[in-house]
């Protein structure tokens, strides 16, 4: 069995805790990513947390009601060994 890591992680899930962001990305892998990171969330409303939308085909996240949009690239390049390609990072 082989596991398939694509050159660009792309989300297509989210879930919000009271202190994170974990975001299910299409390879399998899914990060956890601290609101506390991003103070517009951080202090965000549950319901305007809630009120996002995935972009492209996975590529960001756009939260409609504080006009916030975060790459998936950029998790990656905070925090980890970034695998995007380096035009998007």
């Amino acid at each position: 069995m082989s596991i398939l890591i694509q050159n660009e992680p792309l989300a297509y899930k989210l879930k919000i805790t009271e202190d994170e962001l974990i975001v299910f990305l299409k390879d399998g892998r899914s990060i956890n990513v601290p609101l506390v990171w991003y103070p517009s969330l951080e202090n965000a409303t549950k319901e305007q947390l809630e009120n996002y939308e995935i972009l492209g085909d996975g590529e960001g996240i756009h939260w409609i009601d504080l006009d916030e949009d975060l790459s998936i690239c950029g998790f990656f390049s905070r925090n980890f060994t970034s695998r995007c390609p380096s035009s998007i990072t």
